[in-house]
């Protein structure tokens, strides 16, 4: 049987994170800090072929295939856009293309994201997610969108 967590099981983790604060001020800095942790992205993946259009701040997406799973990296010059990266490269890196597309992601309503995000950021959220989804079609057994 695999190791590797299902979308489902990483929201409900994220969730449960998410849960451990009781204010807005402190999951922002829970999502920022999520951010800084964020492994680094390639300066050959921060042009215009790999920014999500839609996003205010700037946002690099680099998606590849690799062993029957689509992967992601990611990074942003925002803080909090850094971690909203982060958070949905958690979810969805390392799944089956159609479980990416499939997945209803329903972790962002659950820990209030999608309520407390200014509507630009909401509307870079939704922009980021389309293009990863659109890349794990893409991408499925073909190897990296270069």
């Amino acid at each position: 049987m695999s190791s590797a967590k299902s979308i489902q099981e990483i929201e409900a983790s994220l969730v449960d994170d998410f849960s451990l604060f009781e204010t807005w001020e402190e999951k922002y800095e829970y999502l920022i800090d999520l951010g800084k942790k964020l492994q680094p992205l390639e300066e050959q993946y921060k042009t215009e072929q790999f920014k999500i259009k839609g996003c205010q701040s700037s946002v690099w997406i680099h998606s590849f295939h690799q062993d029957g799973k689509i992967f992601y990296k990611g990074d942003s010059d925002a803080v909090i856009v850094k971690g909203l990266v982060s958070l949905m490269i958690t979810v969805l890196s390392g799944q089956a293309s159609q479980v990416i597309v499939d997945a209803p992601l329903d972790f962002i309503n659950e820990i209030g994201l999608s309520s407390h995000l200014a509507q630009t950021r909401s509307n870079g959220l939704r922009a980021m997610i389309r293009q990863m989804k659109l890349d794990a079609v893409t991408l499925q057994g073909i190897g990296s969108r270069e």
